[in-house]
């Protein structure tokens, strides 16, 4: 959808949202990407219009340093992005900096990855920020990370979505109004491939406040039919998170704000499970689960209420948490090795990356396993999104340091989550 196109098709959800519905406001944080104070987030802006606090003071390449040394649960492999990564992704893509990283197969063997915030050029004004971007990768070998070939402009299944006019500047794919207490920004949270079509699940963001807390407008979903080259919201898919429930308008529901962020995964039972969290990182996860063909049909869904008596309901009211707060960007795969689901998740409170296994989507869950205690790493690590070409006893996922703003990827022992 064009920027002008979803700019119109999203103001009346906007307006809704900001008509006295209830809608809260937060503080500005004051953390940058390119290089500034504040703790870990997920690129709070300055100011409207992706202000970012770009200026020539600023290293245009913005404050990468070496990959962390990381080991014990988990170890470092390879940056993913950034100008010191083996992508280059500052030179080749325009991108200084960017954090999450979501990663999906295609459906057809192709990983596509899905990123928040992204910035370019430090050094001059708005530091060249777009919402999100998204890159494509055919590397199966993650044992030295993962390579992203060349952007082509129009081609569908090269390395990144760029224009003929900046073939080397990766293009923002879901708009965003970029207006601070409006639509601030737009950011991926998870993704799914079904039937030749890619869904995107997005979280419009309102304001930024403290680290780790947000508000957002709605969740929404976005489709691709052309590999991620152009993307179109399902306006029928909005969760409006107003924190009030109007029964002549099913979207506007006070429980839709425990789907603000989002994680996917295809059910050994061939259902779509849908992990929901609120905006944030302190909530709770609930889940859904949807018939493939029905995702699109908020109607379609039912939600896990944890009674044995009626475990689903298609009342979104009576989801009942899956896993207790708190539960930040977490993201779910079916595991071969183990034969069973898992979820790996940040725990803001006590900064530690979890995972946890079942042998259902709606649990019950194990005892989280500490993966990594990102107090003992310097920066600040965040958003584990596990990559879906992991094998064997090696389960490979990214996740982002806030001090470089930028994704790496990591590794862990699937034998260490059974122990």
């Amino acid at each position: 959808m064009r920027a002008r196109s979803r700019q119109v098709a999203i103001g009346a959800v906007l307006t809704l949202v900001a008509s006295g519905l209830g809608v809260l406001s937060a503080p500005t944080a004051s953390a940058e990407p390119c290089g500034g104070i504040g703790g870990p987030g997920s690129s709070p802006l300055l100011g409207s219009s992706g202000s970012a606090g770009g200026g020539p003071e600023k290293n245009p390449r913005g404050p990468q340093g070496p990959l962390p040394s990381i080991s014990g649960s988990a170890t470092s492999v390879a940056w993913v992005t950034g100008p010191l990564s083996p992508n280059s992704t500052y030179d080749r893509l325009g991108i200084s900096g960017t954090d999450l990283g979501i990663s999906w197969d295609n459906g057809k063997g192709q990983t596509l990855m899905a990123f928040g915030d992204t910035f370019g050029n430090c050094s001059v004004s708005g530091a060249q920020w777009r919402s999100n971007v998204l890159m494509r990768s055919d590397d199966k070998n993650l044992a030295d990370g993962i390579t992203v070939a060349d952007a082509v402009p129009g081609d569908q299944n090269s390395g990144a979505v760029v224009q003929a006019a900046a073939p080397k500047f990766a293009s923002e794919i879901v708009p965003s109004l970029g207006i601070a207490g409006v639509e601030d920004t737009v950011i991926p949270t998870a993704a799914i491939a079904i039937g030749g079509t890619q869904y995107m699940n997005y979280m419009s963001v309102r304001q930024w406040g403290d680290p780790g807390r947000w508000v957002t407008n709605f969740s929404a979903i976005a489709t691709s039919t052309d590999n991620g080259q152009t993307w179109a919201t399902s306006l029928p898919t909005i969760r409006v998170n107003a924190g009030i429930t109007i029964p002549s308008l099913p979207q506007v529901e006070e429980s839709n704000g425990k789907y603000q962020m989002n994680a996917y995964v295809e059910g050994q039972d061939g259902y779509i499970y849908q992990f929901g969290t609120p905006n944030g990182r302190f909530g709770a996860a609930f889940v859904a689960r949807v018939k493939p063909a029905d995702i699109l049909d908020l109607t379609k869904y039912e939600y896990s209420t944890q009674d044995p008596a009626k475990p689903w309901s298609t009342n979104v009211a009576d989801s009942v948490s899956t896993v207790k707060e708190p539960v930040s960007e977490l993201s779910v795969a079916w595991n071969d090795t183990l034969k069973r689901y898992v979820m790996m998740y940040g725990n803001e409170i006590d900064r530690t990356i979890l995972a946890r296994t079942s042998d259902k989507p709606e649990g019950p869950w194990s005892a989280p396993k500490t993966i990594l205690d990102t107090r003992q790493t310097n920066g600040g690590i965040y958003a584990p999104y596990i990559h879906p070409d992991s094998t064997g006893n090696d389960l490979y996922f990214t996740a982002s340091r806030w001090s470089d703003y930028n994704v790496l990827l990591l590794k862990t022992s699937v034998d260490s989550l059974n122990r």
